[in-house]
């Protein structure tokens, strides 16, 4: 399989706990594959940890790892989401989030020391995750008649097809998530048998 229908990213999630100068930082890394996946763990969180002073974060999203987002929640510029977001760059993940719950301990840390410590977290925590190799997926939907549901469902089987939704209606409808490397054979299938179908993206 060519190596751009393919990225890193994680199967289990991983936590850490680093101590300093009286001060906690706890890093937890999370699967993700939206910012609305991203608010609402943010948003868990807080619940879970409202005494916290800072959960800080970094996110990176989509096989092209083109989305992005750095926070350090009040802590000083630079010194929390950037170290954060350095860990995912060098271990090379996507569609993950880590964040970092800081409990102040009541000593300043100093810029350097904010660094070190939210980098040290994120790391022991993607380090304590399970790094794997995921393949690009599709998203896809197809419309046909009813009565080649036999047909369609053993080419999709043969494919490995991950099944999300069929609602019921005039025409069967089925959406489901299918390896970007077996798009030439469902494209193929689906011209042969007359069944529309639709792409609604990548993951």
């Amino acid at each position: 399989m060519s190596a751009s229908f393919q990225y890193n990213t994680i199967s289990k999630s991983g936590n850490s706990l680093y101590k300093v100068s009286g001060s906690k930082h706890i890093g937890q890394v999370h699967l993700v594959y939206s910012e609305d996946d991203v608010k609402l763990i943010l948003a868990n969180l807080w619940k879970q940890h409202h005494d916290a002073t800072h959960i800080c974060y970094a996110y990176r999203l989509g096989y092209k790892k083109d989305k992005f987002r750095i926070n350090d929640d009040g802590e000083p510029s630079g010194t929390a989401g950037k170290p954060i977001y350095g860990q995912i760059l060098s271990f090379d993940l996507t569609n993950v989030l880590i964040t970092v719950i800081r409990y102040y301990g009541g000593t300043k840390l100093g810029t350097g020391g904010l660094i070190d410590a939210y980098k040290t977290a994120a790391q022991q925590a993607i380090e304590a995750s399970e790094i794997i190799q995921q393949n690009v997926r599709l998203h896809c939907k197809i419309a046909f008649d009813y009565a080649l549901m036999p047909s369609v469902m053993k080419i999709l089987k043969e494919l490995n097809f991950e099944k999300v939704d069929a609602p019921f209606g005039d025409k069967a409808i089925l959406e489901f998530y299918l390896e970007a490397s077996k798009k030439d054979r469902l494209e193929a299938f689906a011209e042969e048998n007359q069944i529309e179908l639709m792409i609604l993206g990548m993951r």
